[in-house]
């Protein structure tokens, strides 16, 4: 065993010869340890989207919150210094396919990236120029790693079937954009803001359900049933008490027999039970469960009318700490990574460059005019420079020849 792993060491120890070659030291161990099998998602991500999003209003509303305010901005691309107002790729962006516009399939990706902590692009290109985009599921996509570590493939099941999209071997270039939240103790897949707040959404949902056990009993504190009859000591009989139990629950449960009388019978008594402070205390943990939901995904929980929070003085001011803290890192993230992706397909890609117009964007208005209102009470600069200065180019002049 030991002369195996001195083999398997030598192999993975780079020669002489291969000093000037870029590559990290430590990947191909990690490329030794999954090479050429597909790396399945350490979780169940049916779990995350069903508990998680489908039955948790507060992660619902964070998911669906960050996606639309993200996939609204416009997007912007430049040539070096000079903004473009028309080209393929911003044509792309907008009519990405057949069946969505651009905002629909951007809400779907960061809807995705906020639910699964991945999301995947696929590009469809057309004599090398892509001509299409389609956002994946993510738990239908694999990562198959290669012999530098990095993804040589990628694996999507659908039914049954397994389509392999592989990467160019050559260039390292990729039909798939793969982003993904930072997770510390994954090589290839991201984590999810619900895996960090599943305890609080365990803790919210059995509120909600207590609640709704609540009503279901008639909206009112349980009670007990005392057997007095007979001796001391006696008890009901097992026909009695299962008797007992199914008239219960077919004539006094239910919003149907909301305040209902109990008839009793044969020495039974009935005790109320009330709840105590501590017992109520559900409702404050309930509100500290929705505070840690919220702030796993980075929404203000004024945003999502949760009491109990007095972090902004009012609701604006929460509005724009949602777009400063959360949205706009995410947008300039993506841009990035679409510049990055898509860009060398087009001439004179080495000088594109996509961002968001943060101009479109309402919340940041007072803002922009608080400094439109500096910049303009700048005396010692001129227009040109005040233009620059809030992100405007300059006001292009004839020239002395063409006015002559």
């Amino acid at each position: 065993m030991a002369d195996l792993l001195q083999k398997l060491a030598r192999l993975m120890r780079p020669r002489a010869d291969e000093h000037d070659v870029k590559q990290s030291r430590v990947a191909p161990a990690i490329a030794f340890h999954t090479l050429g099998r597909p790396v399945w998602t350490p979780r169940d991500y049916a779990a995350l989207a069903d508990e998680g999003f489908q039955r948790n209003a507060v992660a619902y509303r964070c998911v669906r919150a960050i996606a639309e305010a993200a996939a609204s901005v416009p997007w912007l691309l430049y040539e070096g210094p000079r903004e473009l107002a028309e080209h393929p790729l911003l044509t792309l962006l907008e009519r990405p396919n057949a069946g969505q516009a651009g905002p629909d399939l951007f809400e779907s990706w960061f809807g995705f990236l906020q639910v699964a902590g991945n999301a995947y692009l696929e590009q469809v290109s057309v004599d090398g120029r892509p001509r299409e985009l389609y956002v994946l599921r993510p738990d239908r996509m694999k990562v198959v790693p290669g012999a530098s570590g990095w993804p040589a493939a990628y694996e999507y099941a659908v039914n049954g079937r397994v389509t392999t999209i592989r990467c160019d071997a050559g260039s390292g270039e990729s039909p798939v954009l793969h982003m993904r939240l930072f997770h510390p103790l994954d090589d290839h897949y991201g984590m999810s803001p619900l895996e960090a707040a599943a305890t609080a959404i365990d803790i919210h949902n059995a509120a909600g359900g207590w609640n709704k056990a609540l009503l279901d009993n008639a909206a009112r504190p349980s009670g007990a049933l005392v057997y007095k009859g007979g001796e001391a000591g006696a008890n009901l009989s097992d026909d009695q008490f299962e008797r007992l139990k199914r008239e219960l629950a077919d004539n006094y449960t239910g919003q149907a027999n909301a305040g209902r009388p109990l008839l009793l019978e044969g020495g039974l008594d009935w005790k109320p039970m009330g709840l105590s402070p501590k017992d109520m205390d559900f409702i404050g943990a309930k509100n500290a469960a929705a505070r840690d939901i919220a702030l796993a995904f980075g929404v203000p929980p004024m945003l999502l009318g949760i009491p109990g929070d007095n972090t902004y003085a009012n609701y604006r001011e929460a509005n724009r700490a949602f777009w400063r803290a959360s949205v706009l890192p995410l947008l300039g993230r993506t841009a990035r990574a679409l510049t990055r992706w898509l860009a060398p397909h087009y001439e004179g890609g080495e000088r594109l460059r996509l961002w968001y117009d943060a101009d479109a964007i309402e919340a940041l208005s007072s803002e922009r005019e608080a400094l439109w209102a500096r910049v303009g009470g700048a005396g010692f600069l001129s227009d040109e420079e005040k233009r620059e200065a809030v992100g405007y180019g300059r006001v292009s002049r004839p020239s002395s020849s063409a006015r002559d």
